[in-house]
């Protein structure tokens, strides 16, 4: 079965992105082949303000080009009319990514945000956690899993890179109780 991996850049005090939504602050790194990462995945799923980030980015939109049945946004209030480049999912997202983990194919980038990233931990569909952890503090922001619940969910470590500009590669499988 492919796997849900919830592939993400965080601050090294677990934001996502600064609180206006901005991710200027990701260190670069040459050293991190994006093209063979990206080639691990064949769908992204991600939430409507994580999708707005992209389209603001232009042509550096890391996303751009792909095809519309790769592409997942969850939203209530987009309409498909006015993103017809995109799938877009309103509604029983938990169901929708469960029957994407059990077709075949590649695994399944789990892209930003926050709260679609406790729905689907809440739901035990995240197979994988893999944070980019930047040497930058941010202080406030988007969280990495938005507030909610009181839900608790251990880690096992599956490996570790420090690279030269700072950033932690860390890898972690989610173990979940049932």
């Amino acid at each position: 079965m492919r796997r849900l991996r919830y592939n993400i850049a965080a601050s090294l005090d677990g934001f996502i992105a600064s609180p206006n939504g901005a991710t200027d602050w990701i260190v670069e790194d040459e050293s991190i082949d994006f093209v063979k990462l990206y080639a691990e995945f064949d769908m992204f799923v991600m939430g409507r303000k994580t999708y707005e980030t992209l389209l603001d980015m232009g042509e550096q939109n890391p996303l751009r080009g792909k095809r519309r049945e790769e592409m997942a946004i969850v939203s209530s209030g987009m309409r498909a009319e006015e993103h017809p480049e995109v799938t877009l999912v309103k509604e029983d997202v938990v169901r929708y990514v469960a029957d994407l983990k059990a077709k075949d194919g590649r695994d399944i980038w789990l892209f930003g945000g926050g709260k679609l990233a406790r729905c689907l931990l809440e739901a035990e569909l995240v197979d994988t956690i893999e944070v980019a952890i930047m040497p930058v503090l941010l202080g406030e922001g988007v969280k990495m899993i938005c507030d909610g619940s009181a839900n608790e969910w251990r880690l096992k470590l599956r490996g570790i890179e420090k690279l030269k500009s700072g950033i932690l590669m860390c890898e972690y499988d989610v173990v979940y109780s049932s």
